[in-house]
């Protein structure tokens, strides 16, 4: 069986996701040799692992390709697998991201979307950040299973419990994580309206987890572990966010807060948002939206410092979680004063870090 490896698994695969692979190529009836697989890794993954395995076909320009992703140690912390496979399953019921597969023990199969995934500079683009901008509303009003209220704030909650089980007390020192149970209680009350859209989020979208196809030019969101019914403004936080990582620099951990979006891209991109239902947004619309988005990007702060800590204890792939937490952390004390005022508890280390 010739296997041509690029870091997949010191060069082995396991027996069950050989024979998933074997079986899936049986089916191809161009594919020369089932047996005969190239594995190159994909960079830029900070949950899991991801692989994609390529076959030989009778025609030299033409290769079978899946997708394997291998599950990181300890993301059960994070989300529910069998949950997140159940979400897999019905958006690609809904026609949303690759088709399932094949499982094993420790991944997945997926389909490989023929795609080019973005980079970076992608999103600043006006043209590709209005796709990402319709797509994110489609991807918000699907129906899926599940109480259709947000999860944010007890997801907060639950993770900072566990943050601090696995900190050593230097460490709940230096983060600040024992003032956080009152800082989540606080801008939840801040952030929680009456009549705000609740929408299934990606939670999680930035620009590796967003495919384009150049020809089409439509958009496609992969990667769900973190999807969940949330405030709709809590993802377009997000997604601002992301705007400020570059997962595949040389210090994928350094967040550039130059980048973050100015008030016109993001009222562009809120704009582009509305009315890709149809309707005509007015300014005030669009205005008190990108306040509400805003200050969402506090708890988003939070969300993604207090993964950096966590993952810092459970996940061994090469990323420095505790400066990428640091600086999250340090960026919700530092926005938290100017969308909100200052804290009614006195400046630590945590904020000035």
């Amino acid at each position: 069986m010739a296997i041509k490896t690029n870091g997949f698994l010191n060069g082995s695969l396991p027996e069950e996701l050989m024979q998933i692979l074997v079986t899936l190529a049986s089916t191809w009836e161009d594919v020369e040799n089932p047996t005969e697989i190239q594995v190159k890794a994909l960079s830029g993954a900070m949950t899991n692992q991801v692989f994609q395995i390529i076959w030989l076909t009778e025609k030299t320009d033409l290769h079978r390709k899946v997708l394997v992703r291998i599950y990181g140690d300890g993301v059960d912390i994070f989300f529910n697998r069998d949950d997140e496979i159940r979400t897999f399953e019905c958006l690609s019921h809904h026609g949303q991201g690759p088709r399932l597969l094949g499982r094993f023990p420790d991944g997945r199969v997926e389909e490989f979307i023929h795609a080019r995934t973005l980079s970076a500079e992608d999103l600043r683009d006006p043209e590709i950040s209005a796709l990402i901008a319709s797509k994110m509303k489609e991807f918000h009003s699907l129906n899926m299973p599940g109480a259709k209220t947000a999860v944010l704030w007890s997801r907060l909650r639950r993770w900072l419990r566990k943050a601090k089980n696995l900190c050593s007390e230097t460490d709940i020192k230096v983060f600040g994580l024992d003032r956080l149970d009152d800082e989540i209680q606080e801008i939840e009350k801040e952030l929680t309206l009456d009549d705000q859209e609740i929408g299934f989020c990606h939670n999680d979208l930035q620009y590796g987890n967003i495919m384009m196809d150049e020809e089409t030019k439509a958009i496609t969101l992969i990667d769900y572990e973190y999807s969940s019914y949330n405030p709709v403004a809590y993802d377009l936080a997000n997604h601002f966010c992301e705007m400020a990582a570059n997962y595949h620099s040389d210090t994928p951990h350094i967040l550039d807060y130059s980048k973050y979006p100015d008030q016109e891209e993001r009222g562009r991109f809120i704009y582009a948002y509305l009315s890709s239902s149809g309707e005509e947004p007015s300014g005030s619309e669009v205005e008190d939206f990108l306040q509400l988005v805003e200050k969402y990007s506090l708890a988003n702060h939070l969300f993604w410092g207090l993964w950096g800590i966590i993952s810092a204890y459970v996940n061994k792939i090469d990323f420095d979680y505790k400066e990428y937490a640091r600086q999250r952390f340090q960026q919700y004390w530092l926005r938290k004063r100017q969308l909100l005022g200052p804290s009614l508890l006195p400046l630590d280390d945590a904020e000035t870090a």
